[in-house]
This record gives C-alpha cells, structure tokens and sequence, in this order.
C-alpha cells in the first residue's frame, strides 16, 4: 500500500517537509543563545495516516521543550479543508483519505499565543470565499492543539518534575508496581 511504500531519503516530499520543519521551528527556539551551534531534530513517522506535518511539527516542539531547548512559545500546526458539496464545511485535522481525496488543504503552523504564523502552506488554490473560513478553522485548531499539548506538559512536570526539582518528586512505587504486576487476589 502506499501508507508502507519505502521512500528513497532524498525524495521531494521528505525534502519539502524538512525545509518546512526547519522554517516552523526555527521562529520558535531562540537560536540567539546557541551562537554556532546545531541542533539536529529527527523524526520518524510510524504511520502515515494523515496530518504527518502537523504531527511532526507538534512532536518537534515538545521534544524541543523536554530537551531543554529555550523556545519563544509554542509552535503547532493543523491542517484544514473544505467538504465538497453546496454548502463547503471546513474540517480541521483531516485524515490520509480526507488529504488525498483531491480537495484544497491548508496546513497552518503557529504560534498561538502571539497568534504569529509561522508557516502557511496550500496542496491547491481555495476560493477567496473559503480561504478566510478555511484559516479561521485552522487557527482555531492550532489553539485546540496548543491546549492539549500545554495541559499534558503540565501532567507531565507535575508527576515527573522539572529538572530543577529532581529530587523533590516522590514516585509511588506501589503505583509502578501495579502497572507491572495485575492484581491477583481475585484468584
């Protein structure tokens, strides 16, 4: 299928995704503190079911955050489109089959807090009509994005704790162990 077709490493989609990524991501870290420096970002995709750059563009920014990497904000990003039809609904987050199904895609990536865009990219050309509806879903969904991923960092730091407090987080050991071994006293 071509979900597990192979692609050779310098292929124009992969070539195009990592100039994107590399756009997105480089408004956010504030590279001012790593004067000639590098840093490398790799990612892979486990399967491709639509949404790969909004899915690696998210995965990026919070791999840069537990890295310790210092960003100006978020960096995020939501595909949107429009039902066929009369009447045109956007979608936001569309699948593989919504994505390859020849309709116009907006990918936005922002940053939502300043509500900076970052990278805007379109597979075809929308209707001036739709293309304000069509970004005002996006945006909307970039926010969406942004909440999920801020309110699981902060789960995140609150049970594991941030590396100034390594210390000071006690992890119950009873917890881990009923993860790892099911309760048998039913037997």
């Amino acid at each position: 299928t071509g979900e597990r077709k192979r692609r050779p490493r310098g292929d124009r989609k992969s070539q195009e995704m990592t100039m994107h990524l590399r756009q997105a991501l480089t408004a956010a870290i504030r590279t001012e503190l790593y004067p000639r420096s590098q840093i490398d970002i790799f990612l892979e995709v486990l399967q491709a079911d639509g949404g790969n750059y909004c899915a690696c563009v998210n995965a990026a920014t919070l791999a840069l955050i537990d890295a310790g990497i210092p960003i100006r904000e978020f960096v995020v990003a939501c595909t949107a489109s429009l039902t066929g039809g009369d009447n045109c609904m956007p979608l936001v987050d569309i699948s593989h089959l919504e994505e390859t199904s020849g309709g116009s895609n907006l990918t936005v990536a922002a940053m939502p807090i300043s509500g900076q865009v970052v990278l805007m990219d379109m597979s075809q050309r929308f209707h001036l009509d739709h293309l304000k509806k069509v970004m005002d879903c996006a945006m909307q969904g970039c926010r969406d994005v942004y909440e999920i991923l801020d309110r699981a960092l902060r789960e995140y730091l609150t049970e594991v704790g941030s590396s100034s407090a390594w210390g000071s987080v006690d992890i119950s050991t009873q917890r881990i162990l009923q993860v790892v071994e099911p309760n048998t006293e039913d037997t």
